[in-house]
Parts: C-alpha cells; structure tokens; sequence
C-alpha cells in the first residue's frame, strides 16, 4: 500500500506519520526527529503539521475508553 509523499526530500508519506504517531510520536520535533521530515528545504512544514495534528487527532480519538469503562 502507497502513501502520499508529504516530504520529496527524504521520502515521508503520510503513512509513515501515522506509522510514527501509533508508535509514540506526538510533536512535530519528534516527527523530524525520527524522520527527517521537512528538515531539508522546508517546504514541506505545513502540509507535515497538519498531517501529524490530523493522525494525533484520529489516534487520540480511537484510543479513548468509554466513560463506562474508565469509571470501573
């Protein structure tokens, strides 16, 4: 399965982001930590952002308990 390159420079699709939030990633400077993401031309950034904001968003919503479980 392909992703959509979000970074030329170093090959980063948006799978490959939300591969890295799955595994801990929550910050953009972690992103390009263990990335390399947006870290050569730049332009790249902000389409990198949004799509890190948006897999933190799902991940984040889909890990969530239900209030009936996290009162037990």
């Amino acid at each position: 399965m392909y992703g959509m390159y979000i970074c030329l420079c170093n090959a980063v699709t948006d799978h490959d982001i939300r591969r890295e939030v799955a595994d801990g990633v929550r910050s953009f400077a972690e992103l390009q930590a263990r990335t390399g993401c947006s870290d050569c031309c730049g332009c790249c950034e902000s389409e990198a952002r949004a799509c890190l904001a948006q897999a933190v968003e799902q991940h984040e919503s889909t890990t969530v308990l239900p209030a009936f479980v996290a009162a037990a």
